[in-house]
């Protein structure tokens, strides 16, 4: 199995509280290697500052920190595979963590040549106690204390891993694109991203009402089907009215009586944001 130079790229966006710990779980990583132009690290690691009002610093030395104005997470992912010295590019968010052999296990198919991209489905909540995280996942659908639904599929859009000639070859993320602008990837590049087994990560899902506000406006700045038709739609959908009765039959389904509150901030910020985005143009946070 050949060795590859691997560039960790992390967008980041007024989220000092939790990159930290993501940078310090990358430092864990089992992976090593030490080829030319890396200087000695074993890992790459990149964090895209996306115009965050307190600028993101590291002292810790196999990180580079690049900044841009806030212009989304697809930009910021376009910002440092542009700048990536690796063979492999990794995409991760700021609010993850990783067991140590993460890297390792997400990247040895690609290394073996048996794929040109991965992802993972051991994906878990890492804040599963908190009652508001656990109504993000009740609100998605998602198995209890993972990040998807059971019967998730063995190929998926979206790419933690993937060759960056392949990458380039493509011109990267369709920026216009909004909230799914990680799905653009592989429309570009007419494949989807294959499962490895066992390369387990954390992501934390929003754990109070202002956070699930804000998360909510930026999960409806996407594209939407029928165009103009399709946002009517959905305004009505996510109307207060609506907010109200999904939310009250749920959290006596589910037994979580604080989901009716949740559903009613989370419809809010969903409907704002597609009037952010219908209105404005807008498909940034």
């Amino acid at each position: 199995m050949s060795t590859k130079r691997v560039s960790v790229i992390i967008p980041t966006y007024n989220e000092e509280g939790v990159v930290g710990a993501c940078l310090e779980s990358l430092s864990k990583q089992t992976y090593k290697q030490s080829l030319a132009g890396f200087a000695g690290k074993d890992l790459e690691i990149i964090v895209v500052d996306d115009g965050s009002e307190l600028p993101v610093t590291s002292h810790w030395s196999p990180v580079t920190v690049l900044r841009q104005k806030h212009q989304g997470p697809g930009t910021a992912r376009n910002l440092g595979a542009k700048e990536a010295k690796g063979e492999i590019l990794v995409f991760v968010d700021a609010d993850m963590t990783f067991d140590p052999d993460f890297i390792q296990k997400l990247i040895e198919p690609i290394l073996s040549g048996k794929t040109k991209g991965t992802f993972s489905k051991d994906e878990y909540v890492s804040n599963w106690e908190n009652v508001w995280a656990r109504c993000w996942s009740i609100n998605e659908g998602w198995e209890p204390k993972r990040r998807h639904p059971k019967g998730y599929p063995d190929k998926q859009k979206v790419f933690r891993a993937i060759l960056k000639s392949e990458f380039e070859r493509v011109g990267g993320f369709d920026v216009t694109r909004g909230y799914n602008d990680d799905w653009s990837l592989s429309e570009k590049l007419g494949y989807k991203a294959d499962v490895v087994p066992n390369a387990v990560f954390y992501h934390k899902n929003p754990d109070n009402l202002i956070e699930i506000f804000e998360q909510a406006k930026w999960v409806a700045k996407r594209r939407y089907k029928l165009g103009i038709f399709g946002i009517a739609y959905n305004l009505l959908v996510y109307s207060f009215p609506d907010s109200l009765w999904v939310g009250f039959w749920k959290s006596l389904f589910k037994k979580e009586p604080l989901f009716i509150v949740f559903k009613i901030v989370y419809d809010l910020g969903v409907f704002i944001g597609i009037l952010e985005y219908f209105l404005f143009g807008k498909v940034s946070k």
